[in-house]
């Protein structure tokens, strides 16, 4: 399976990359929030590492590799979390995540159906879907903020681990000390990491 590639940018479409890896190039489909990402390189800029999601499409006898990249963890976590909706399989999600996943992610926690039926090929009755599914499981992808994600380090507790995802999101360590040390003081039922990244998105909602 492959599960990262890096290599120069040979050729750039609407949706894809073709990255040129030294004699072996790799289409890799890109979701238009990446790509919006990818579109603010600097014009000399043409190395790039991107996460791949890996999966084969079936096409009547056929079976098609297919990889979608991702320039960060999270935005790979992001599109695993949503294609475990019914009814959303890669290329839907592929298609679907034209806008930030923070925003997704807040309109997904927040009930906004028009929000949710705005994303390409995702209807009233998927959009519900996707509320019922998700809603209080995206909080951390909500702090999300443009820029490149650092590399993820293993935690030793999970106030550890939820600081160490909010510097991935792009909050100063002081930050997201204090936000993180805020929530714990609202609540401290927290037991996952998810749930107080959660607490953590819902303090800074509340202001």
């Amino acid at each position: 399976m492959i599960s990262k590639i890096t290599g120069t940018i040979s050729e750039k479409g609407e949706n894809y990359l073709v990255i040129d890896l030294g004699g072996i190039s790799y289409s890799v489909l890109i979701p238009s929030c990446v790509m919006q990402r990818i579109d603010e390189f600097p014009e000399e800029k043409k190395d790039v590492t991107v996460l791949t999601y890996h999966y084969h499409q079936v096409d009547q006898a056929k079976s098609i590799p297919v990889l979608i990249g991702f320039l960060s963890q999270v935005e790979k976590d992001f599109f695993e979390i949503f294609i475990t909706v019914s009814g959303i399989g890669p290329r839907a999600a592929l298609r679907a995540l034209n806008k930030p996943i923070s925003s997704i992610a807040r309109a997904i926690d927040e009930g906004d159906l028009g929000f949710l039926k705005s994303l390409p090929g995702i209807g009233e009755q998927r959009a519900k879907e996707i509320i019922a599914k998700l809603q209080n499981k995206v909080g951390k992808f909500g702090l999300i903020r443009d820029g490149s994600v650092r590399e993820k380090t293993v935690p030793k507790d999970i106030s550890e681990e939820a600081l160490d995802v909010l510097l991935q999101l792009q909050y100063k360590k002081p930050e997201a000390s204090a936000m993180i040390k805020k929530a714990l003081e609202s609540d401290k039922g927290a037991a996952t990491t998810e749930e107080l990244l959660n607490l953590v998105y819902k303090q800074k909602r509340r202001g």
